[in-house]
């Protein structure tokens, strides 16, 4: 059973690694060339796992609970699986990623911009807290491309008018998906948040629940 809680539901090997990116290619003409790059040949959204996920992970079409708005993403941070839901009573589950522990923000959030194949910039926070990580993106950000952080999609996370700075994304680490491992964001497989990306409106809202299991 899909509840309002805990999202659960009834009847998501990496990819090579990518070469890095030239800057002078990081422009939309580049953008299908890429999207094959971190799609399987053939790909089957429900079936295809080039990635070594857990059969759970993988997307599947659920029963949601009556009630939830059509449209809107629901993120179990426990079970680690995002739920948009769809009209007619269903929603697409895709297993995820969360924030490390003290990194992952609960709450309820509008998606106010879609952006593919970003460029990524680190936080003030992120650098200071990794700095051996982070520090050579500080000025400018990372080009985009299959290596970039925010991999091929992203889902921008508002308060307001006040961008949160998290985000629903690809991640080039697909192995990451069902554990605790991003700077805050909720990470997916790139094959999965494009097809994911194409069926979300900005203006939609994003919960995001506790690591508890409670309500929002």
């Amino acid at each position: 059973m899909f509840t309002r809680r805990h999202m659960v539901a009834t009847t998501l090997t990496a990819l090579a690694a990518p070469a890095l990116i030239n800057p002078a290619l990081a422009s939309p003409s580049d953008w299908d060339g890429w999207d094959s790059q971190v799609t399987p040949a053939d790909f089957d959204l429900e079936n295809s796992n080039p990635w070594g996920l857990h059969r759970r992970f993988l997307p599947r079409r659920v029963q949601a609970n009556e009630g939830l708005k059509p449209g809107d993403i629901h993120v179990d941070a426990v079970a680690r699986y995002l739920y948009h839901i769809e009209e007619g009573g269903t929603a697409m589950r895709y297993g995820v990623a969360i924030g490390r522990d003290g990194l992952y923000e609960p709450g309820v959030y509008t998606i106010k911009r879609k952006a593919k194949w970003p460029r990524w910039v680190p936080t003030n926070a992120m650098i200071e807290r990794e700095p051996e990580k982070y520090a050579r993106w500080a000025d400018g950000g990372q080009d985009p491309g299959p290596a970039n952080a925010l991999g091929s999609r992203a889902l921008y996370l508002y308060v307001g008018n006040r961008d949160t700075y998290l985000r629903i994304h690809g991640t080039p680490a697909p192995r990451s998906i069902g554990t605790r491992a991003s700077s805050g964001c909720v990470r997916m497989v790139m094959a999965h948040i494009n097809t994911l990306y194409d069926a979300v409106d900005t203006g939609v809202t994003a919960h995001l629940y506790p690591t508890d299991g409670g309500a929002l």
